[in-house]
């Protein structure tokens, strides 16, 4: 699983010219599935972006989680996340994972997610053509792969 992970100050997905979800200070979790990825992935991602400490303490010094900072959070999928472009102009994504593989492993980063935070997650939805729309805070973006943990 790779995440790009932003913070953001707010952020909206929509979809066919309709505000699916919104949020306010928090995290944007643009989140990408490979046909390798496992429930660990999700559990060690997990974990990873609820205590990552990415925002402003009284000190303006990054040192507290989207839990501390009691932040929203907005998971969008993103497959072109594994785009493969040695080869070419145009991307490859045969890595990405296919739907089958993806959906329900969104689904429980989703799930797993909530239950590590506390906090309910909002989505966008898996597989439409989205429009996100954000206001990066700092900006902050960080970049998790799950295959690359050490």
């Amino acid at each position: 699983m790779r995440a790009v992970i932003q913070r953001v100050s707010k952020a909206s997905v929509e979809i066919n010219g309709i505000i699916k979800n919104k949020i306010g200070t928090g995290l944007l979790v643009l989140l990408g599935i490979e046909e390798a990825d496992t429930e660990e992935d999700i559990g060690w991602l997990c974990g990873k972006i609820a205590r990552l400490r990415i925002f402003p303490d009284s000190n303006k010094v990054m040192n507290l989680s989207v839990m501390d900072v009691n932040g929203e959070i907005l998971v969008i999928s993103q497959f072109t996340l594994f785009a493969g472009t040695k080869k070419g102009n145009r991307p490859s994504y045969i890595k990405s994972a296919k739907p089958e593989t993806a959906i329900p492993l969104y689904n429980e980063f989703i799930c797993h997610l909530g239950i590590e935070t506390g906090k309910q997650i909002k989505t966008g939805e898996f597989g439409a053509m989205m429009e996100i729309g954000l206001v990066n805070s700092g900006p902050v973006t960080i970049i998790i792969d799950t295959k690359n943990k050490e």
